[in-house]
């Protein structure tokens, strides 16, 4: 059966959103939080009530059949789902469209479009899911080095090629959505074991072009441990790198490509190490007195080498706010899983770490524990979590995160400054307190990665600037406190002010000569990770 086409505005696909009850608690949260008896809502114009500029360039026959400038096309590949994004398409500004959005169906036709778009001096937007929350796809051209901008979808190279039962690996094509990819490693007892939050609207190229973090925890969880060797189109040609488990030659030549952003090239397929389907689950959800001392707990987990496939804990507010809590406690969901053996040693050996710091679990022993409680409530708040910001925004509602890493000799501090830099600038800009929360995502022997949210009641007309301000406070919060300004959403073009802070100036020279190597026209995804 066809699926429903993804939304214009808001995440997911057309007929998908929040049901009347989670926006019902949502608003509620937000009334109790803020004190505020209803919100003043602007109505998001629809699809025909959008106007666009006329496409700025045709495209040759040959390429016709692969190519649109329909309202439809060019209005879905405007934006990302970031804050800034959502707001822009709740005030109808698509002036960043695309003139042309191509669908190639074989490599070949990626370099076709590729050729024809340097030759009509156009920008090239490298297009996974659109699922991007730092401003990665954005068609950012001012009609002078660049006459037009050109979207390319890989949404018609999805399959699984190839499968290498023996080394455990596939060939992927890189325009693969999260569901279709599995569903095709399925029937061979393999998992790529890669779940981004956005699993279901993003691609394998998306994933590696931007350094996808996934759901798990500890060990693999980055889409680099996965990558065994890549192919892409560049504007110089295509290239394929050596297809091994490892190699001690040089630079690896993979690393150039994973998380360059679509500035390098075009990554069209890859072979990817998979794992068997695990078949041992075990864990469930822990209450801490504190989010310190949940973290405590979450340090000796990591530095005893027990790699669990989940350890993310919430600070109370965090578990209040997607229902996993009553603020009273931190919350820690814990969880193994294996595809060779019996997991009840390493969770044993978890929940003595656990104990040690104070930590009290939810039903110990308990069946499917990891699925039940605290757990299975949070389990499904994350995965619904996207669909909130297109019913927030139009109230004037600012909620955005942002995530970070940090050694933990450095971690308390670091946490309780970088909230004190957001609180402060949350009451400079709205005139009223809001509220920032903590979780963690990933963790590691030497440090864990935070990821905080925040909250506040914006204006409309403002919402942008406002937002904008915040997002300044945090990323020079994290700047002066030692972390990295992203862990897992890539730079795009909203975290580039403080990504040319943290890079090394003589990388970033390297970086220039490598894109003036392999792209130099400067026409592929201009503006993120270095300038043309």
């Amino acid at each position: 059966m066809a699926q429903a086409r993804l939304k214009y505005f808001g995440w997911g696909r057309e007929g998908e959103g929040y049901t009347p009850e989670e926006e019902a608690f949502l608003l509620g949260i937000y009334r109790e939080k803020f004190a505020v008896a209803d919100f003043e809502e602007r109505p998001v114009p629809g699809l025909d009530a959008i106007t666009l500029r006329a496409p700025r360039l045709t495209p040759p026959a040959a390429l016709a059949a692969i190519c649109s400038t329909d309202l439809y096309d060019r209005a879905a590949h405007t934006f990302g789902k970031s804050y800034p994004d959502t707001v822009k398409g709740m005030l109808g500004d698509y002036t960043g469209a695309p003139d042309v959005v191509a669908y190639p169906r074989t490599e070949a036709e990626v370099a076709a479009v590729m050729d024809w778009a340097g030759g009509a001096q156009a920008a090239l937007i490298p297009f996974g899911g659109g699922s991007s929350v730092c401003g990665g796809i954005e068609a950012k051209v001012d009609g002078t080095r660049y006459k037009a901008a050109v979207t390319l979808d890989l949404r018609e190279l999805g399959r699984v090629v190839e499968i290498d039962r023996a080394s455990r690996a596939a060939n992927i094509e890189g325009g693969a959505y999260g569901p279709a990819l599995e569903a095709q490693l399925k029937p061979h007892g393999l998992t790529l074991r890669h779940f981004p939050q956005s699993f279901d609207y993003s691609t394998l190229g998306g994933w590696i072009a931007t350094r996808s973090g996934g759901h798990f925890a500890s060990l693999y969880t980055h889409i680099d441990d996965f990558v065994e060797n890549l192919r892409v189109v560049t504007p110089q040609g295509t290239l394929e790198t050596r297809r091994l488990p490892g190699s001690g030659a040089g630079p690896s030549p993979d690393r150039m490509f994973i998380g360059s952003e679509g500035i390098l090239g075009v990554i069209t397929s890859a072979w990817m190490r998979l794992q068997d389907r695990p078949t041992f689950r075990a864990g469930g959800a822990i209450r801490f007195p504190s989010f310190f001392a949940a973290a405590r707990a979450v340090r000796a987990i990591s530095q005893a080498g027990l790699y669990p496939a989940n350890c993310r804990i919430l600070d109370p507010q965090e578990a209040a706010n997607t229902g996993a809590g009553d603020g009273s406690a931190a919350i820690m969901v814990l969880g193994f899983e294996s595809a060779d053996h019996d997991l009840a040693a390493w969770h044993a050996r978890a929940l003595e770490c656990v104990r040690d710091h104070g930590g009290t679990p939810e039903s110990p022993g308990e069946a499917d524990a990891h699925l039940k409680g605290a757990a299975g409530l949070w389990r499904n708040a994350f995965i619904r979590m996207p669909y909130a910001r297109e019913r927030i925004v139009p109230r004037a509602i600012i909620n955005d995160t942002f995530e970070t890493a940090i050694t933990w000799d450095k971690f308390e501090v670091f946490h309780d400054r970088i909230k004190a830099a957001v609180e402060a600038a949350i009451l400079r800009v709205t005139g009223r307190p809001g509220q920032i929360t903590c979780r963690f995502t990933h963790i590691y022997p030497d440090g864990p990665a935070p990821y905080f949210s925040f909250h506040a009641i914006g204006r409309h007309g403002a919402l942008l600037d406002q937002w904008q301000e915040i997002k300044n406070a945090a990323g020079d919060a994290l700047m002066a406190e030692g972390g990295t300004i992203t862990h897992h959403h890539a730079v795009g073009r909203d975290h580039r002010p403080w990504y040319d802070r943290q890079r090394p100036e003589l990388f970033a020279t390297a970086l220039r000569a490598a894109k003036g190597a392999l792209d130099p026209a400067g026409m592929l995804n201009p503006g993120v990770l270095i300038d043309p």
